[in-house]
């Protein structure tokens, strides 16, 4: 499966703290900005943890972070939100390098809307997080499933699987809320809502 960065899929993201709350040098927003002249700062102390939410489900492939070296997150735990329960721990070194941590591949068919990375303790000896670059891969969950596919989720509690609820209408049709639609023509194609 393709890995594309899921960063233009964020809808809402948060952090746990800002040193000195210098939001406009050190804030969140230089998480995804691009650039290696920015980052984001932690204040001392831990845990820290960056909060990100998807537009819609995602499945979640790698990670790639570049942290400062000496204030490097050294025992991570990436966390379902919605579910309330841990993915998997992620082990970072504590250099300046971009590096890549790959979930496990059992935890990659899981599609997530909601994701912490958690920052358990920090190679700082004051527990400070600073973070350059930070990029999600995967890809969009329910992308390839338009015209009759049936798409089988599989839910991020307990790991079972389910069949999504399908609605019938198209793309551009507006739901009415009684589980019809409001179509311009008679063919309607599957769309799938997940719920």
């Amino acid at each position: 499966m393709a890995s594309d960065s899921l960063v233009k899929h964020i809808s809402n993201y948060r952090v746990s703290s800002v040193l000195n709350r210098d939001v406009t040098s050190l804030g969140k927003q230089n998480l995804f900005d691009g650039s290696v002249e920015t980052c984001w700062n932690s204040e001392q102390g831990t845990p820290q943890h960056i909060l990100v939410e998807f537009a819609q489900p995602v499945y979640l492939r790698e990670l790639h972070v570049q942290f400062q070296g000496g204030f490097a997150g050294s025992k991570t735990r990436l966390i379902d939100v919605d579910c309330k329960r841990d993915i998997c721990p992620l082990f970072f070194e504590d250099n300046n390098a971009l590096q890549t941590a790959k979930l496990p591949a059992a935890k990659q068919n899981v599609a997530r809307r909601r994701i912490k990375l958690q920052f358990v303790s920090s190679t700082d000896f004051y527990g400070r997080i600073i973070v350059y670059s930070l990029d999600f891969r995967g890809s969009v969950a329910g992308e390839g499933t338009a015209n009759g596919e049936t798409a089988r989720l599989k839910l991020a509690e307990g790991g079972e699987t389910a069949e999504p609820h399908v609605t019938e209408g198209t793309a551009d049709s507006q739901p009415t809320g009684d589980g019809k639609h409001d179509a311009d023509d008679d063919s309607p194609a599957p769309v799938i809502v997940i719920i």
